[in-house]
């Protein structure tokens, strides 16, 4: 019986020693998510906001959809982040706070404007953002999360654009 216990553990070793440990995430793959997070946070922000102080419904009505969409992508990163051992910010960056508190002392139509010009603005940036990181990027988690998020951002450019037009 003892024998059949230690060849039982010898060879859970021997199976454990074949087990791959996992690669510290890169630096890349760290700025990646870290600035893929803050953006998320502070597009549920901005889009909270414009929820609250926009004129024109159809602003108000983008604004959900922001919120909506980004807590959804932004509990993915979390997902991801947990099963790579990555730890994100719990805030946007102080440049986003920056520009959140400025939106936060307009109102009506200067706020709708302002608003959607940063929109146009904060999603081009991502969008760039997010092609290099599916194009260059070696974490196939995070290659997916972009490539998967891709399509959403850029509907979002497509309404904010819009909405631009409209104004």
């Amino acid at each position: 019986m003892q024998k059949l216990s230690l060849a039982l553990m010898a060879a859970g070793m021997i199976g454990l020693a074949g087990t791959p440990v996992l690669a510290a995430p890169s630096s890349h793959a760290r700025a990646f998510a870290n600035t893929a997070a803050q953006s998320g946070l502070a597009e549920v922000q901005a889009g909270q906001l414009a929820e609250q102080r926009a004129a024109s419904p159809q602003v108000r009505q983008f604004g959900q959809i922001l919120v909506q969409d980004h807590t959804a992508a932004n509990q993915r990163l979390q997902d991801i982040a947990q099963q790579d051992n990555l730890t994100l910010p719990e805030q946007p960056s102080g440049a986003q706070r920056s520009e959140l508190k400025r939106l936060r002392g307009l109102s009506g139509q200067q706020f709708d404007r302002s608003f959607v010009q940063a929109e146009i603005k904060d999603h081009r940036q991502a969008i760039a953002q997010f092609e290099r990181e599916e194009r260059t990027g070696k974490d196939p988690t995070l290659k997916a999360f972009a490539h998967d998020t891709l399509p959403v951002l850029r509907k979002h450019l497509r309404m904010a654009q819009s909405l631009a037009g409209n104004g």
